[in-house]
C-alpha cells in the first residue's frame, strides 16, 4: 500500500467510525417502543398524567434525528437534605452525584454537551412566565436520539440519582430543539478538518 493511498485511507477509516458511532440509524420510535417507555419512566418517576402526556407526545412525534436539550438553570443556595447528601454537600456537589451516572450514560450512546456556563446578568427579556427572571447558570446536550435519551432516564440505575438532581435546582426549564445549522455538527467539522491534514501530508508527500 502506497503512503499516498495510507494518507487518505486513514483518515477516512477515522471518520467513518466516528460518524457510525455519532449518528442514529434506528429511525423514529415505533408505537411499541413509545408504550415501552412511557410505562418504564411512569414506574420509575411516578410522574402526573400531564407530564406522561407531554413525554408521550414528544415520543411519538419522533424523526429519528439526534436533538438539544436547551437548559435554564438556577441552582439552590443549599440543597435539599434527601438520601446520600452529606452534610456540607453544596448544591454543585449533589449535582456532581447526579452527573456520576450521567456522563457515562451519556458519552456511550454520542450525547454529550455542546454549551454550558454561568449567567452573566438575569433574564434581560421576560415575557409571558412568572418567576422567570433569576438564572445562575445555561447549558445545551446534544443526545444521539429520542431512544437514547430513553434508555438513559428508563434504566434503573437512574431512579435514585434523579432525587441529587431535583435536591440542587430551585427552578429549571428544559425543552428540546432540532439543530437546523449544519455547521454546528461535529461530524461535518471533523470531515474537514480530516480532509485538510489528508491534503496537506498529500501535498507534503507529492513534494
Amino acid at each position: 500500500m502506497s503512503l499516498r493511498l495510507l494518507v487518505w485511507l486513514v483518515p477516512a477509516l477515522l471518520y467513518g467510525v466516528f460518524f457510525f458511532w455519532y449518528t442514529s440509524f434506528g429511525g423514529p420510535l415505533v408505537p411499541e417502543e413509545v408504550e415501552h417507555y412511557v410505562s418504564a419512566f411512569e414506574e420509575l418517576e411516578g410522574a402526573d398524567a400531564e407530564g406522561l402526556a407531554r413525554l408521550r407526545a414528544f415520543l411519538e412525534s419522533d424523526t429519528g434525528n439526534d436533538f438539544l436539550m436547551l437548559n435554564a438553570i438556577h441552582m439552590k443556595d443549599a440543597p435539599d437534605p434527601v438520601d446520600g447528601v452529606e452534610p456540607g454537600d453544596s448544591s454543585d456537589d449533589v449535582m456532581a452525584k447526579y452527573m456520576e451516572y450521567m456522563w457515562p450514560a451519556l458519552l456511550s450512546r454520542a450525547s454529550h454537551p455542546v454549551m454550558f456556563g454561568p449567567a452573566v446578568s438575569n433574564a434581560l427579556d421576560v415575557v409571558g412566565i412568572e418567576n422567570a427572571r433569576v438564572w445562575n447558570r445555561g447549558a445545551a446536550m446534544r443526545y444521539r436520539s429520542r431512544r437514547d435519551m430513553m434508555d438513559i432516564v428508563t434504566n434503573p440505575d437512574f431512579a435514585g440519582r434523579h432525587d441529587f438532581k431535583t435536591a440542587s435546582l430551585e427552578k429549571t426549564i428544559a425543552y428540546p430543539i432540532e439543530d437546523g445549522l449544519a455547521l454546528t455538527d461535529p461530524r461535518v467539522l471533523l470531515f474537514f478538518v480530516l480532509l485538510s491534514i489528508a491534503g496537506v501530508l498529500n501535498a507534503i508527500i507529492r513534494r
